[in-house]
């Protein structure tokens, strides 16, 4: 375990024993591990397996059938490509050979600095101004190779605030 995993292991263990008594509780304990963590690491199947009385191959079968959830931990950001037909007509496809060679990763795969995790997605719902591409919780239509560029630049740029 290295210094960014600290505190996983306790916060796995509040967030199992918080929800592990509601109907259905793999789930939303899933969602809650993911949504705290980014991702649901390996160490955490079996907690919920014990808590929950299941085996830890029903746990990984949730987490593997589930293209939501994540086993490894993502980068700093998650972009999200829409593979849908509406967007598949507008131009997703060349945007999709254009973000994995600007970000030199495949789908699935993290940016080397860490900074960015490449994800297809089917359908966001935004299929008028496709092709589209979400970023934590913010879509971003009409999306095309210099558009995107920027939208990287944002995301890897630094910020200082100087008083």
């Amino acid at each position: 375990m290295d210094e960014t995993q600290a505190g996983v292991p306790d916060t796995v263990e509040t967030i199992v024993t918080s929800l592990k008594h509601k109907p259905g509780a793999l789930l939303p304990i899933l969602h809650g591990i993911q949504d705290h963590l980014g991702y649901i690491p390996d160490d955490a199947i079996p907690v919920i397996a014990r808590a929950l009385r299941i085996t830890a191959a029903d746990v990984h079968g949730v987490v593997s059938f589930y293209h939501y959830f994540r086993s490894e931990q993502p980068g700093r950001h998650v972009v999200e490509l829409c593979r849908a037909e509406a967007c598949q007509a507008r131009g997703a496809r060349a945007l999709e050979a254009h973000a994995k060679a600007r970000l030199g990763v495949d789908y699935g795969q993290t940016t080397t600095d860490r900074s960015i995790t490449l994800k297809p997605v089917y359908c966001l719902g935004n299929c008028a101004t496709g092709p589209s591409v979400r970023v934590g919780e913010h879509i971003k239509g009409r999306m095309d190779p210099a558009r995107f560029d920027r939208l990287v630049d944002d995301l890897t740029t630094y910020k200082l605030e100087l008083n």
